[in-house]
């Protein structure tokens, strides 16, 4: 398996428990803009160390004021001392931290089991076009356990179909479901706008709305992170 995968995996898993640990109270599950928000970190090459150290440092501030009115709820609170850590990191010349483990995240068992169960979700559809997205996980499940041996090329061929799934979604969602899925998002967004850049924004954005494209379909996501 590749470094750069493990570490592609590693940074989702950390940086979900490393919120959960400062929030401090308990088991939190992330939202749909949590994730994507993660995503939007990965994809523009923030540090994990950088995220960490972003999570740690808008907490105490939030911890150091008299008036605690609110819970933390979300990631995107830390997003703006995320980004002055991942400034600072950039002018010190620290290397990403990203990967702390050699070896494999999934059993073979798993994996297929992941395989088959996603197919299974997607046919449930009965729309011809998924069917055909299942047909093409279906083959990647009778590769076993070949397939398993290089997860690198498994994940980017699951990606290219999710993709692929992602635009069948959009273009059948009714004007009503995207409409509310921007309502939704603009609700999330409205009070952490001001803590990220247009670029992000824009990213984050497009992240949920096609995470609420698949939802609304009753679709699985497929890359091999959503194994966990």
């Amino acid at each position: 398996m590749s470094e750069g995968l493990l570490n592609y995996f590693n940074y989702f898993t950390e940086i979900e428990e490393h919120f959960q640990r400062a929030r401090a109270t308990g088991l939190f599950l992330l939202s749909p803009l949590d994730w994507a928000l993660i995503d939007v970190w990965m994809h523009s090459g923030v540090p994990l160390e950088a995220v960490l150290r972003g999570i740690d440092a808008a907490f105490e501030k939030w911890r150091a004021k008299r008036s605690r009115v609110q819970m933390v709820n979300s990631l995107a609170f830390c997003a703006q001392a995320v980004m002055v850590e991942a400034q600072r990191m950039a002018d010190g010349g620290q290397p990403n931290k990203a990967a702390k483990s050699d070896t494999a995240p999934f059993p073979t068992d798993d994996l297929l089991r992941y395989l088959e169960s996603n197919a299974a979700a997607i046919r449930k559809t009965e729309v011809a076009e998924f069917g055909q997205i299942a047909e093409s996980i279906e083959r990647l499940a009778a590769e076993f356990p070949e397939a398993a041996a290089d997860l690198e090329a498994l994940e980017q061929r699951l990606t290219a179909l999710e993709q692929k799934m992602i635009a069948l979604a959009r273009g059948r969602q009714s004007e009503e479901a995207a409409v509310a899925a921007r309502r939704e998002l603009d609700s999330y967004l409205k009070p952490y706008r001001g803590k990220m850049s247009a670029p992000q924004i824009s990213m984050l954005e497009a992240q949920f709305l096609e995470r609420s494209a698949l939802e609304s379909a009753g679709l699985p996501r497929l890359s091999l992170f959503y194994l966990r």
